[in-house]
């Protein structure tokens, strides 16, 4: 199906009216708003990093605002169940039979707040849920609302009473997003919300027909054979080879690679960043803007890496940096 140019303007514009909504209440962190939004429009998931007092709850629940989907929010801790998310069966006594009580994971936007503080067990069940769009309570399995969104946030400064997502299961998540501080001209405004951005009134300005019809227009976006190629030549040097040279220095830090999931990740948000600006067609600058957000969390580092200080944004810059542009 062919796009027009009139439905990728009103798409654009549409987006755009939502980041001027979340501007309302959240000051900068504008890799925060593009990534929620790409990852909804891209139907993915967003691991969302930062410090504490970043904004990045507030985010979420001003994004659920402004896109009338259903939200919940979940607070990991250590003695949260499997059950508390997905839901259980409840026995009773007076029909003599069970009833299903299900959990807050059956929501559109659902915010994994803390998600490293609850053990292996919860997390397994959110991100089951997140591949699978099913959760299954006793013997029936129940299929998720859609559209179907998690934004896990996690603190990376702490790590007594914490638990480490797996690099198996960071996988799952489609970016991740990392909230930085902001500058002195921004905290100047945040400061002078005096701590009640939450109370400053939003716009719905979203809605499920409209994602749907983003949707559409990304599936129509066309990303040329020399944009692909470029897309394998970054999956290609994030992977550790020892039989060649190219790109040594850059894997001599890296124990395991990109998957072919990472590079259709890529293709995915560069169809959306397309989209942003109102476009059809892939550029290599949409590549590399969504390269960090969709590679950070898949490539796993050595012990050499973490000696000479070097973070994956590091070598991710440096592949993008050394890879010739179509």
């Amino acid at each position: 199906m062919e796009i027009t140019k009139v439905e990728l303007t009103e798409c654009s514009e549409l987006i755009n009216r939502c980041r001027a909504e979340l501007s309302k209440r959240v000051v900068g962190q504008k890799e925060v708003a593009d990534g929620i939004i790409t990852a909804l429009i891209a139907g993915g998931h967003v691991l969302l990093e930062g410090v504490p007092g970043l904004a990045k709850t507030l985010a979420v629940k001003t994004f659920a605002e402004i896109s009338g989907l259903e939200f919940k929010r979940i607070q990991f801790t250590p003695d949260l169940l499997p059950a508390d998310l997905t839901g259980t069966l409840i026995y009773e006594q007076a029909h003599g039979n069970f009833s299903v009580h299900k959990g807050p994971v059956f929501a559109n936007l659902v915010l994994a707040d803390e998600i490293n503080r609850a053990p292996a067990k919860v997390q397994s069940a959110l991100l089951e849920a997140m591949a699978e769009q099913q959760v299954t309570i006793g013997e029936t399995t129940y299929q998720l609302p859609k559209p179907f969104f998690v934004l896990a946030t996690q603190n990376p400064i702490e790590q007594d009473g914490t638990y480490s997502l797996p690099e198996a299961e960071l996988d799952r998540f489609l970016l991740k997003v990392e909230a930085f501080y902001p500058t002195p001209e921004e905290e100047i405004a945040i400061l002078k919300m005096n701590g009640k951005a939450d109370s400053i009134p939003v716009n719905r300005v979203f809605s499920v027909e409209a994602l749907q019809k983003c949707r559409r227009c990304v599936e129509s976006i066309t990303a040329d054979e020399k944009i692909l190629g470029y897309i394998v030549s970054i999956i290609n040097a994030t992977r550790p080879d020892e039989s060649s040279s190219h790109h040594g220095d850059i894997q001599h830090y890296i124990s395991f690679g990109a998957s072919p999931r990472a590079g259709i990740a890529l293709l995915k948000c560069a169809k959306v960043m397309a989209l942003f600006s109102g476009r059809s067609y892939v550029l290599p600058e949409d590549v590399q803007d969504v390269a960090k957000q969709v590679l950070r969390h898949r490539l796993v580092l050595n012990y050499e890496a973490a000696a000479d200080s070097i973070t994956p944004d590091d070598l991710i810059e440096k592949i993008i940096n050394l890879m010739p542009v179509p």
